[in-house]
């Protein structure tokens, strides 16, 4: 039986069972869950174990690579440069970014593709690993291609090419690489452990992923190596699988502000409550008016490139890909293997867990999935 470690507040008790019960159903190694309610945290628990060995325990301050949970990073950073000022919604990226017009992109607005209608899916090319976590290669790449429809005229997951386009027009107007930008706006003023680009010092308290055993080969059987979604899952130059390889320190130490956030549930569950009502600490990170704005469905429906129905609106994936219970006005992202981070503002909620030991569920991630009937059942 695994210690549940940690604070529950009365009438979660719920939860932390359901936590314990992913454990002893042998679905989870290492993982961590945090709830905050009217801008306190009412739940705070982790267990388990942290290393592929499974000898070091899971602590308090754990972190892990949370995959595409980063895009919901991602997203509140432009929104916040949009309060400031210093990008706007519906300008075309070459605005910012002038070499991005070539071969028919120079419509594209920074809505478009943040609601993944740009029609960039996946990135043209040959690259070396090495040339991909130095970024550069990459930039100018997405610069040079064509879209793959014609942008606007239909949405598709926008994979790795969602943080990479926007993580480079964050620079044309900063100055300053996504990470240190990251830092800034989001984990310091809220003193939460969040890094894209994980420094040195930090690598001995990140957990051990524990991939899928077979990592992408089933999705690849089911959907063809040349189907965006692969593409877009592998690529560029189908460097990338769900296996070791995201346990490489080269890799949490590039910026794939799509994909290698690192942190934990409660730095997450803290950033979506400083997104409603009065914020954390006195914190709001972004007006009231511009969340709502971003919770605006913008694409719905069959995606052209995870082929299942998706909802986004400026950034963040809306109902009902979140959860089966939350309120329709509920935002934020899930990532990769299980982990996932939102806000339910009719609640006054915000939720987030993460696990080192990845699973690949079309019908949804089982762990997740009884969290979040427990917490329903709670509030």
């Amino acid at each position: 039986m695994v210690e549940v470690k940690g604070t529950v507040s009365p009438g979660y008790e719920k939860v932390a069972e359901a936590f314990a019960d992913n454990f002893s159903k042998g679905y989870d190694s290492g993982a961590a869950c945090c709830v905050f309610r009217d801008g306190k945290p009412v739940l705070n628990i982790w267990g388990g174990l942290r290393d592929a060995a499974r000898e070091m325990p899971w602590q308090e301050d754990t972190v892990q690579v949370i995959f595409s949970a980063t895009k919901g990073i991602t997203t509140i950073c432009i929104l916040y440069l949009v309060e400031e000022g210093k990008l706007a919604l519906d300008e075309p990226i070459a605005t910012y970014w002038p070499e991005f017009a070539a071969e028919g992109k120079e419509a594209i607005t920074l809505k478009m593709l943040m609601s993944h209608r740009a029609g960039v899916p996946v990135v043209d090319g040959d690259f070396t690993l090495k040339e991909v976590y130095s970024r550069d290669p990459v930039i100018e790449a997405i610069a040079k291609q064509k879209p793959v429809w014609e942008p606007g005229s239909a949405h598709g997951y926008h994979v790795r090419t969602f943080g990479w386009i926007l993580g480079e027009v964050i620079r044309r107007v900063t100055g300053k690489m996504f990470g240190e930008v990251v830092q800034k706006i989001v984990a310091r003023p809220l003193n939460i452990p969040l890094w894209v680009g994980l420094p040195e010092e930090e690598v001995q308290r990140t957990a051990t992923l524990i991939p899928p055993e077979s990592g992408n080969k089933a999705l690849i059987e089911a959907m063809g190596a040349d189907s965006l979604m692969i593409r877009g899952l592998t690529g560029p130059s189908n460097l990338f699988d769900y296996n070791e390889m995201w346990n490489d320190v080269a890799l949490l130490q590039a910026e794939m502000p799509s994909s290698n956030g690192v942190s934990n549930a409660h730095a997450l569950a803290k950033v979506y409550a400083s997104l409603l009502g009065d914020g954390i600490d006195g914190i709001r990170l972004l007006r009231p008016e511009t969340v709502k704005h971003a919770c605006r469905p913008l694409s719905s429906g069959p995606d052209s490139v995870i082929i299942m129905p998706s909802t986004f609106g400026v950034g963040f994936i809306l109902p009902p890909f979140l959860a089966k219970n939350c309120s329709e006005s509920s935002f934020g992202h899930p990532g990769a293997g299980g982990s996932t981070a939102f806000a339910d503002p009719e609640a006054d909620m915000s939720f987030a867990y993460v696990t080192s030991q990845m699973r690949l569920d079309p019908e949804g991630d089982p762990r997740s999935m009884a969290l979040l009937d427990a917490l329903y059942q709670s509030v």
